[in-house]
């Protein structure tokens, strides 16, 4: 079965375009798991645009299930983490004037630190993944840190506009998919995932993860959070769910 991680950030930036309390992201993260979430992903920034420290000792207090804290590889943010000691860590790339992450984490340039930083995390309990482009240099370079799991960023994927460019992304995410496992590690993907794409993703064989917040949050306008999870979790927990692995 593969696991939804439920991004609650973007009701933390709701509450944030009027700069009030309402609405509570550690309330949504309570419908999420009642929906059927596996996990709950927030993302603490550096500049705190959306989640704050606050929501993230309340969610540690409150969620039961799964619960993956985002965050960039910095000693501030990590000591957070030590503190709070979310269930994951997930090392992402952070940039002060993006409006979302826009792209995986560069391992190459900065390898011992990344390292460094996952066996701190490891060292207290925490499982560790990395949010890396489908990109095998990256790939290499992340399962060299020692982590348990990698996340592939699938933001390309989704920006695709025909069937030839979404092949060929898949093609990469495929390669890049079987480097992850062949060396033993957790297959995740996320980032512009949504109820029309999900499919294929799904679909690839020993995928263990995805973690989907804006196109959930979006869809829970509309019919609430609890039924908006529990919509994603049919579509990627189908049935006699079809594997990909050999199409290309």
């Amino acid at each position: 079965m593969i696991e939804l991680g439920v991004n609650i950030d973007h009701i933390a930036t709701l509450r944030q375009a009027r700069r009030t309390v309402e609405p509570d992201p550690v309330w949504g993260a309570v419908l999420a798991e009642l929906g059927g979430a596996d996990g709950i992903t927030v993302h603490l920034r550096e500049d705190r645009r959306h989640i704050n420290d606050r929501d993230v000792k309340l969610l540690r207090e409150t969620v039961r299930c799964k619960l993956n804290l985002e965050m960039a590889a910095v000693d501030e943010i990590a000591k957070i983490a030590l503190n709070i000691k979310p269930d994951q860590a997930t090392l992402v790339p952070e940039r002060r004037e993006e409006i979302t992450t826009e792209g995986g984490l560069n391992i190459t340039n900065q390898k011992d630190k990344i390292k460094n930083i996952v066996q701190q995390l490891q060292n207290n309990g925490i499982s560790v993944s990395l949010f890396l482009d489908p990109d095998l240099t990256q790939i290499e370079a992340g399962i060299q840190t020692g982590c348990e799991a990698i996340e592939i960023h699938t933001g390309s994927y989704a920006l695709t506009k025909n069937k030839i460019d979404e092949d060929n992304e898949i093609k990469r995410i495929i390669k890049a998919s079987r480097l992850i496992t062949n060396a033993g590690l957790r297959l995740h993907a996320g980032h512009g995932l949504n109820y029309h794409n999900v499919v294929r993703i799904a679909n690839i064989p020993k995928m263990k993860e995805l973690n989907i917040g804006h196109s959930i949050i979006a869809r829970s306008i509309m019919v609430g959070i609890k039924e908006a999870v529990n919509e994603m979790k049919k579509i990627i927990n189908p049935q006699n769910i079809h594997q990909t692995e050999d199409v290309f």
